[in-house]
């Protein structure tokens, strides 16, 4: 804990390292997730559809951060690490001036039954 996982078009010039790093100093900071906890997986997509478009086109990019947390935290300290994400995301996605990027993130609690083993 916590899960993160990043699903991204891989058409975008993205600083996964750096993303990652800096998210997981605000988890740290906003919702006290220790620095060894923190995990994150990035996946690109082949493809990447938006409305009725060519995905050929390229004209649209896609980045959605899912962060799955032990429960307990307030409403409002999820709403502020989306918050952080999301400026996190316009700092490390290179703006090509090619086309939109579309961003999202959500925090989510992790189910009760979530156990994990490291070895």
């Amino acid at each position: 804990m916590p899960q993160i996982t990043v699903d991204h078009s891989k058409t975008i010039s993205f600083d996964r390292e750096g993303f990652a790093l800096d998210l997981h100093h605000a988890l740290v900071e906003i919702a006290a997730a220790k620095p060894e906890a923190c995990k994150t997986q990035f996946r690109a997509s082949q493809v990447t559809a938006f409305g009725y478009e060519d995905p050929s086109d390229l004209g649209h990019g896609v980045v959605h951060v899912t962060i799955g947390l032990l429960a307990g935290r307030t409403d409002e300290t999820k709403a502020r690490l989306t918050e952080a994400v999301l400026e996190l995301l316009k700092k490390h996605v290179e703006d090509d001036g090619h086309g939109t990027l579309h961003a999202s993130a959500e925090v989510r609690d992790l189910d009760p039954s979530y156990r994990k083993f490291e070895r």
